[in-house]
């Protein structure tokens, strides 16, 4: 009887650890800026981010430069980390773009999930998502994890599956944490969501144990079976903290007004959502919270390790905005979103290409390929591809008459609350059209069945250029409707309050 009761106290400790998560508030926010360390390093990016963490945050960003700021917009003075992802843009039907606000600021999640977990080495960095992606290949909603195979459970799925858009409302029962893995359109958030619209991000946990970075921020870590757990691939059995991002947008303040959100990446759908981290935590701090804070409580006042800090105190932790960015309004910014980032709808994957508008006052640029001309060489697990292509860019002539407005073909209804609804967006207008013929390089790496890894691409060439004036009404098809959803399983509902986030967590 005795060797029964210490074999039960064994399991549950285990059982306790492996449970174990605290969430890191970031209440402040550090900075809203075109600055991106790992995807554009020593330049402004091209489109805007909302930052959390260290008030050295920059261009040029560092492990080094991070700790030697002065504050964190967190509330665990000991971790300078950045943490980061686009900002999300409310364009109005004259073209202009508004920041949404933010409720609550970020909340970092720190998950313990998986066996012998060990906090990011020295140096890491990492990137989760991709700013590109417009459509979701995969069947809508997930079916039962239990059911994932073959392309279902391959890297480039679990990428999609780890993004969530979680429909707030405290009056009804909580959405499941990444149950929809897409943005629903403005009918659908004014109807339902009355308290905002929760952005979910998980980022891979599973290790190469050998690189705290790669060229393309996400080679070295891979995700596990099932995103949030599960086993790690081979090459990647080394298991780290896993790094869980939320952060609350006020989308009901915008209910009724004509118009549509967009994710400062040019982004409608929701499907290129993404996020960047650097770890600054001070040496040791964090191993020594994985080892020795496995309380299920999730709250990091119950980890004696953390020094912690006011909400007051986060709020005043700002990092200096480079002076080439100074004079750009990304709060409101007149003519479309900042940088003019093109709003590219897909299904396509989208261009890095942003389209600029001609004249001062421009509506939004919505990009819009006439001609395809392509050839392609398919060597191994290697595929090359050449194409020319037509790409139009377009400024408004009597730019106070050209109008962003959107309208949705079905009606909002609970019971489809996980399907995108057809919506179509319309720019309407005279328009300059420039036509440029350009030449790109594309490479895409297979796998040994002939499915799609990772996607390459090389510099643009002009082939060719013309111009013309049109007068037209432009549209494009934001999401396409699925069938009804069944019932979710694996991670648990999330409870919250406005103005604070609170997770409920269960294995």
């Amino acid at each position: 009887m005795r060797r029964n009761v210490i074999l039960v106290a064994c399991l549950a400790a285990l059982s306790s650890v492996s449970d174990a998560f605290w969430r890191l508030p970031c209440r402040g926010r550090s900075g809203v800026a075109r600055i991106d360390p790992l995807m554009a390093p020593g330049k402004p990016s091209d489109h805007v981010h909302v930052v959390h963490g260290s008030g050295g945050f920059s261009m040029s960003a560092t492990e080094m430069s991070l700790k030697k700021a002065n504050c964190t917009s967190c509330g665990v003075t000991q971790d300078q980390s950045a943490y980061w992802v686009p900002a999300l843009y409310f364009m109005h039907e004259n073209g202009d773009a508004e920041l949404v606000n933010e409720v609550g600021g970020m909340l970092a999640y720190y998950f313990l999930n998986g066996e012998n977990v060990t906090a990011f080495p020295e140096n890491f960095r990492m990137i989760a998502g991709d700013p590109f992606l417009r459509n979701f290949p995969w069947p809508v909603p997930d079916p039962p994890k239990s059911e994932w195979s073959g392309n279902q459970s391959s890297q480039s799925a679990l990428r999609q599956k780890a993004l969530g858009f979680n429909c707030l409302n405290y009056n009804q029962a909580a959405e499941p944490s990444l149950g929809r893995h897409f943005l629903p359109n403005k009918t659908f958030l004014d109807e339902h969501c009355t308290d905002g619209v929760r952005f979910e991000l998980m980022f891979p946990s599973c290790w190469n144990g050998k690189d705290v970075d790669s060229k393309d921020h996400r080679s070295h870590m891979a995700y596990p079976s099932l995103v949030m757990d599960g086993d790690c691939p081979e090459g990647f059995e080394t298991r780290l903290v896993s790094l869980f991002y939320e952060t609350i947008w006020d989308t009901y303040a915008f209910k009724d007004k004509q118009g549509t959100f967009v994710l400062a990446n040019g982004d409608p759908t929701g499907y290129g959502y993404h996020g960047d981290f650097i770890f600054g935590w001070q040496t040791g701090v964090l191993q020594r919270a994985v080892s020795e804070c496995t309380n299920l409580s999730g709250r990091v006042e119950d980890c004696p390790i953390f020094d912690l800090q006011s909400e007051a105190e986060q709020g005043q932790c700002s990092f200096a905005v480079p002076d080439e960015l100074k004079d750009e309004n990304v709060y409101l910014h007149k003519g479309g979103l900042p940088n003019h980032v093109a709003i590219q709808s897909g299904p396509a994957y989208a261009s890095p290409v942003k389209y600029t508008g001609l004249s001062h006052h421009t509506s939004p640029a919505v990009s819009e390929p006439s001609v395809s001309i392509g050839v392609s060489i398919n060597v191994g697990d290697v595929h090359v591809g050449v194409t020319a292509t037509a790409l139009s860019t377009f400024s408004t002539l009597t730019s106070p008459t050209a109008t962003l407005f959107s309208t949705s073909t079905t009606s909002s209804a609970p019971t489809t609350s996980w399907t995108p609804d057809p919506t179509t967006v319309y720019v309407e207008g005279v328009f300059t059209q420039k036509i440029v013929y350009v030449q790109q390089e594309f490479i895409v790496l297979t796998d040994e069945t002939g499915a799609p890894v990772q996607t390459e691409t090389g510099a643009l060439e002009t082939v060719s250029t013309s111009t013309s004036t049109i007068n037209k009404v432009m549209s494009t098809i934001v999401t396409t409707p699925t069938e009804s959803p069944v019932q979710h399983d694996g991670h648990s509902h999330h409870v919250h309050r406005r103005h604070g986030h609170g997770h409920a967590h269960r294995k």
